[in-house]
């Protein structure tokens, strides 16, 4: 028998503006029994509910359990910003690409048929234009260097036949409401999510075909046999494979340790304000979409409903060793995230953050994820690298296809990397990661 224990279990810091003002359907259910099953999931996220609903496409008449340690849109899936991209940030610099004309076209096919699934389901579960919305997004330059970018960032689409249109600053002006930025170029295929919903509304959805189990935290793994045990607080699941969907939570498992990097991305969300009126004066349409020309910069989103106007900004990064981080540490971004706001949209300074949160990125250093059997029967799905909407659903699907022997060339292709790389010993780490994020942030400048 082999047994692993789970080292930490997963927390939150702050409340998530996205998961407060969402709505769920799904009563929360607990695992308070012992259950078998053909196929357990640990993780409901992105990773674990794509690789559910694609088990179930594959083996409709097995029985798949799913696990999650917090509940539906409180973790990390529903404190990102909601960008379900298709074309990499900057084709030319490799921010979120690798940076090859043939490595950034196969990325492309990945992140769209990603999408494509993603869209499947939210067209079967009905999820509204305020759920999943395909509406593109812009990256918009506040500095030259920004602009830079953005042309840069053009040329590559060009050559590469990809759709996209530049907006000067009286554009930007006119979508924004505002004077900070001096460019943008806009890109079709993008997705916009309100990401608590989406978790959730996926969720229910799928919720016929599976069982899932909140607020029960997977604390041990055993292994006897050709069978996992997984150990809850109140209840098992027994099963012949399991699929673990936990992002930078899997060397907590045991697996891939020292090989990924955590990172805390930061952000908050206005409380509402009149959308008519003041609202549009000051900050535009009802509803854009901003990622920064610098990725170090601020991703900003506007959106309204019921005659009521928010706006999320996120910026500011730290890696971390710890599950957690500091309420002093989360008030100095928040005050962070007001200076950004407020330089942006000064006729709303008056109007003040109602949530502030951090959600935990996995990146590995050569970029690519933790996936695949790393035991008999075991798989994972895991590291997102920064993308984890489109990344983590596509890693699910291929997890799952790989678990159920559903061999193919998309298969073959996303199989095709190597094991992430390992990372210097702490506190080299600490002091090296967080001095080059210091330094890029102080180089995107007004971006951020």
């Amino acid at each position: 028998m082999i047994t692993k224990s789970v080292k930490r279990l997963p927390a939150e810091v702050g409340t998530s503006g996205w998961e407060a003002i969402s709505k769920r359907s799904l009563p929360l259910r607990k695992l308070e029994c012992n259950v078998n099953a053909d196929w357990l999931i640990i993780g409901a996220g992105f990773a674990g509910l794509s690789a559910a609903r694609r088990l179930k496409e594959r083996r409709p008449n097995d029985k798949v359990v799913l696990l999650e340690a917090s509940e539906l849109g409180k973790g990390t899936a529903g404190r990102n910003s909601g960008f379900m991209i298709d074309v990499p940030h900057n084709l030319s610099s490799g921010d979120y690409s690798s940076g090859s004309a043939d490595a950034t076209q196969l990325e492309m096919a990945q992140n769209r048929t990603a999408i494509a699934f993603a869209a499947q389901a939210a067209a079967e579960y009905r999820m509204s234009r305020e759920t999943f919305d395909p509406s593109g997004k812009i990256n918009a330059a506040a500095t030259g260097r920004g602009m830079k970018l953005n042309m840069g960032f053009g040329q590559s689409l060009k050559s590469a036949g990809e759709q996209h249109v530049f907006l000067d600053a009286r554009e930007m002006r006119d979508i924004t409401g505002s004077d900070y930025y001096l460019g943008g170029l806009y890109t079709p295929g993008a997705v916009l999510i309100q990401p608590a919903d989406y978790i959730r509304s996926f969720a229910a959805g799928l919720s016929e075909k599976i069982e899932l189990y909140e607020r029960s935290p997977v604390t041990s793994l055993k292994r006897d046999g050709g069978t996992w045990t997984a150990v809850s607080p109140h209840g098992t699941v027994t099963a012949p494979k399991v699929i673990v969907a936990v992002n930078g939570h899997i060397e907590d498992f045991g697996h891939f340790r020292r090989r990924l990097m955590h990172i805390f991305a930061y952000a908050s969300m206005t409380a509402p304000f009149d959308a008519d009126d003041l609202g549009q004066q000051k900050s535009g349409r009802d509803k854009w979409a901003l990622l920064p020309a610098d990725a170090m910069g601020a991703t900003v989103r506007k959106f309204t409903s019921g005659g009521k106007s928010r706006i999320a900004i996120r910026t500011k990064y730290t890696y971390e060793t710890t599950i957690t981080v500091t309420d002093r540490r989360m008030a100095k971004m928040a005050n962070e995230h007001r200076h950004s706001f407020d330089a942006r949209f000064p006729g709303l300074a008056g109007v003040p953050f109602e949530y502030s949160w951090a959600g935990r990125l996995c990146l590995s250093l050569n970029h690519v994820p933790a996936f695949g059997e790393i035991e008999e029967g075991l798989y994972s799905a895991c590291c997102e690298n920064g993308l984890g909407t489109v990344k983590s659903t596509l890693a699910g699907m291929m997890a799952a296809d790989m678990a159920a022997g559903s061999a193919s060339r998309q298969l073959e292709e996303y199989m095709d990397h190597a094991q992430p790389s390992r990372l210097p010993p702490e506190p080299f780490a600490w002091l090296g990661i967080n001095s080059m994020i210091r330094l890029q942030e102080l180089r995107a400048g007004r971006e951020g």
